[in-house]
């Protein structure tokens, strides 16, 4: 899914309006303004709201028609979340975090989700590691409660306008990925392993597997991380043929061929587990988990494994 999130970013305005047109939602000839309204999914008017939309090629301007649309009650979760982003471009994260942070209980219980999202790509943006580390374990705690989807297989997420669902096992995975990226920037290579692995078993892609072998690598455990990346460029995995997954998994197996005669290739870095993230997600598992079984996930054997080494 994240793949097809990020060819909708490459379409171009007239691609969209091309599409809106043919799916019967405005007429050939409609005026700007309604393409606008039905692209940006922002109601008619002249709200706070909408004209700082109008407004974000001048970001200070933006940023405070999205403060009075907050102060007004006009769309607030949306406006926390687009102003966080402006921010976020002009080099704010910080301000951005804070605000969300202060603010985000005048939002709904069922806006959090996309709100902890965002604050997690700020911390991301901040190298505030530890916070978005403790920020993602705790939505891969609330999926395996059963409080994210609300007991349903799928949700219905949106991009760009775009309407798609999203399963259980996807989200898991992709929640996963980014706390296997996080624990590589710590690092903690031994976490990223881990971490990297469930995910894979769970919902795997290029991508991860691509950052599985550099995991590896880092631990000077060269040959694991061939096999990973050859399964890559054997398209073996799930968006192997992506010209982009395809060209780094080359890129780093050429790198571990140039390092295979080199005796120190290993970083002797973050080979701590955290053992209260383990403990959690093993008391979570041992309950009956989103996935309709009642025992232990297989998926999480071998990150249990490294706990019992």
């Amino acid at each position: 899914m994240r793949m097809r999130v990020e060819e909708e970013e490459d379409l171009s305005i007239r691609e969209k309006d091309e599409e809106i047109m043919e799916g019967g939602n405005l007429k050939k000839g409609s005026s700007k303004d309604e393409l606008f309204h039905v692209i940006h999914k922002v109601p008619p008017g002249d709200s706070p709201y909408v004209r700082a939309k109008y407004a974000q090629k001048d970001p200070e301007s933006a940023i405070a028609l999205f403060w009075e649309a907050i102060n007004k009650g006009d769309r607030v979760e949306s406006a926390l979340k687009d102003m966080a982003v402006v921010m976020k471009q002009i080099d704010r994260a910080e301000e951005a975090i804070l605000i969300l942070q202060t603010f985000r209980f005048l939002c709904s219980k069922h806006s959090q989700h996309s709100l902890d999202n965002v604050l997690i790509d700020l911390f991301k943006k901040c190298g505030r590691i530890e916070e978005q580390i403790e920020l993602l374990k705790r939505k891969l705690r609330m999926i395996y409660q059963g409080e994210a989807f609300n007991g349903k297989p799928t949700r219905t997420a949106r991009s760009h306008g775009k309407k798609f669902q999203v399963s259980v096992k996807q989200e898991t995975s992709r929640l996963l990925g980014n706390l296997g990226w996080a624990y590589m920037q710590k690092p903690n290579y031994m976490m990223a392993e881990a971490v990297y692995k469930k995910a894979q078993m769970i919902d795997p892609d290029a991508n991860k597997a691509c950052n599985l072998g550099l995991c590896l690598m880092k631990q000077g455990r060269l040959n694991e991380a061939t096999f990973v990346l050859e399964q890559v460029q054997q398209a073996q995995i799930p968006g192997s043929d992506e010209t982009k997954a395809q060209k780094r998994a080359a890129d780093l197996l050429t790198e571990i061929r140039s390092r295979q005669s080199l005796p120190d290739s290993i970083e002797l870095l973050g080979l701590s587990v955290d053992v209260d993230l383990l403990n959690g997600l093993e008391l979570l598992v041992n309950k009956k988990g989103p996935f309709g079984r009642s025992k232990r996930l297989p998926v999480f054997e071998e990150i249990s494994s490294f706990r019992d080494q």
